[in-house]
């Protein structure tokens, strides 16, 4: 029941966030996006009427217009949001490597009799920080001492379960990761679009009005660019998170190893 209500509340904040992101986002769209990106549009569709030899200027309200742009900023946010989430709970956690979780002076023993009264400390802790990495591998450490009275076999006992927890952490990582593969794929259709708009509007080129095959063309275009720049921000991002996640179990185990396993004595 311990982990299961951490879970819900993780899907509940990963809903809400994504339902908030796609109000606010769409609302900026409908507000301020597309009505200055369509003035512009139109602007420059009249000075070419004007002038053919006109250099239009890129603006970034035409580069972002668009269907595919939008829903790249939606997954975007969404996937920083999760990151968000993830990280906190690692900082939080990680702030447990600088508790005296087990108060021994130097040189004091733990032998195996004296674990129960060893894990009543740790029991003590409250619920959200029992379910942290660090109380849990100490607790199966201990276990572990109690039961076989090997210490060698608690250190291993310990890498494996900080093993664990390290790949549980990166399974936890694939719903970023598909995100992050979504978006250049989203980004793609904009292309295919594009692309597709142009050629159905070939007839116009050839009559000499260009300005509707350059405007689908630079859906095609800017579709792929914003969605590839939004992917490589939001891997680095990924790989900061990861990183800082690899750095939490690696301390957890040294921390074991340190307060815990080298107190250890059989007899």
């Amino acid at each position: 029941m311990k982990k299961s209500l951490p879970l819900s509340i993780e899907f509940i904040y990963q809903l809400f966030a994504l339902i908030i992101i796609v109000l606010i986002v769409h609302a900026v769209y409908v507000a301020i996006i597309r009505p200055h990106a369509d003035a512009i549009l139109a602007e420059q569709a009249a000075m070419l009427e004007t002038d053919k030899s006109q250099v239009t200027k890129r603006s970034v309200y035409v580069l972002i217009r668009d269907y595919e742009q939008e829903a790249c900023f939606i997954l975007m946010f969404w996937a920083i949001a999760i990151m968000i989430y993830k990280g906190m709970a690692t900082i939080r956690h990680r702030a447990m490597l600088h508790m005296d979780l087990i108060p021994l002076s130097e040189g004091m023993r733990i032998l195996p009799e004296d674990t129960r009264e060893v894990s009543r400390q740790i029991q003590a802790l409250p619920s959200h920080q029992q379910n942290a990495l660090l109380p849990r591998a100490l607790l199966a450490a201990l276990h572990r001492f109690s039961t076989t009275r090997n210490i060698q076999d608690v250190a291993s006992a310990t890498h494996a379960y900080c093993a664990a927890e390290g790949e549980r952490l990166e399974s936890e990582l694939s719903m970023i990761r598909y995100i992050a593969w979504a978006i250049p794929s989203v980004g793609f259709i904009g292309t295919v679009r594009g692309i597709g708009e142009a050629l159905g509007q070939a007839h116009k080129a050839i009559e000499g009005d260009i300005f509707d095959v350059t405007k689908s063309l630079g859906v095609a275009f800017n579709s792929t660019l914003i969605a590839l720049l939004i992917s490589i921000a939001l891997m680095f991002l990924l790989h900061q998170l990861q990183l800082l996640q690899e750095r939490y179990v690696l301390d957890a185990e040294a921390y074991c190893e340190e307060n815990l396993i080298r107190h250890m004595h059989t007899q």
